[in-house]
């Protein structure tokens, strides 16, 4: 079929019917009349030989023509409705994929979206939760936001977020824990990183318990398990602190321990597209006053 005399109205009737499985429906999301929908389709039909609906007594039913047509306009019509919302008021939108450490996703950047978007309109960012283990080539990435000590092999690392880990815990557990020696008799949960509690104790110059809690390898669901009650979680309360205000998590104690940072990073052997400066400039201006 020529491209110039594709009926690209009839096309667009059909598809809105074939989600409806209804011409008044569709007639309606499209703002003209059923029959001028009914008539659409009709012609398509006709130009294409084949029936696209079965008509019953209460809507309608797809062919096997229709079942194969529909998938491929809706594809095409998202497609369109991208590429027109990239160029929209003359501005072209840029994707940006970001891998997202999960703790720092779910405490930082989900609750600043809103401001992210205004800050940065031109940009369609595209989020990748990990647990910290990325491959910036391999995953496709822009940017990593990842914690640790900087130091990744071929990665331009910029620290953002200071974020010292302090145990946190329910408030009825957090009553039963008058001094440090008291968490040997608590459930302590753990991340996947083995001497973050020892090196907390030792900061705290207190002997190590037994380590029996459960292990975690996302911080934001082991907080999650801290707030139902299951046990003492040891996390970076900068990223909870809207739960620690509201009362769900506790901070029993004052000591923390610093055992690295949140950084964004990137491949060393590539610069910064616009919509990653445009990004970069936001993230540090939004965590300016957290690093202090």
């Amino acid at each position: 079929m020529d491209r110039a005399q594709l009926p690209l109205n009839a096309l667009r009737a059909f598809e809105a019917a074939a989600r409806h499985l209804n011409f008044t429906r569709a007639a309606a999301e499209l703002c003209v009349s059923q029959g001028a929908v009914s008539q659409q389709v009709a012609q398509l039909e006709a130009r294409l030989g084949a029936p696209l609906f079965r008509r019953l007594p209460r809507g309608l039913a797809l062919t096997d023509e229709g079942l194969a047509l529909l998938p491929v306009m809706a594809d095409a019509l998202d497609r369109i409705g991208t590429t027109l919302g990239r160029i929209e008021n003359g501005r072209p939108r840029e994707v940006l994929t970001l891998g997202v450490v999960g703790s720092f996703a779910g405490g930082w950047l989900l609750p600043r979206l809103d401001e992210c978007a205004r800050a940065c309109p031109q940009i369609d960012l595209r989020v990748m939760t990990n647990n910290n283990r990325v491959d910036l080539a391999g995953d496709g990435l822009d940017f990593a936001i990842r914690f640790g000590n900087g130091a990744w092999h071929g990665t331009h690392a910029q620290p953002i977020l200071h974020a010292p880990l302090t145990p946190l815990c329910a408030p009825d557990i957090a009553a039963r824990l008058h001094d440090v020696a008291n968490l040997a008799r608590e459930t302590l949960l753990r991340s996947y990183r083995a001497d973050e509690w020892p090196r907390w104790f030792a900061a705290a110059g207190a002997v190590v318990p037994p380590m029996r809690g459960p292990v975690f390898d996302s911080s934001t669901l082991m907080i999650a398990a801290a707030m139902a009650g299951h046990g003492v979680a040891l996390a970076p309360a900068a990223l909870f602190d809207s739960e620690i205000r509201a009362g769900r998590l506790v901070q029993p104690f004052a000591r923390s321990v610093d055992l690295g940072r949140y950084w964004l990073t990137r491949l060393m052997s590539r610069g910064d597209s616009p919509a990653m400066a445009d990004f970069r400039a936001w993230l540090t201006r939004a965590t300016g006053d957290v690093m202090g």
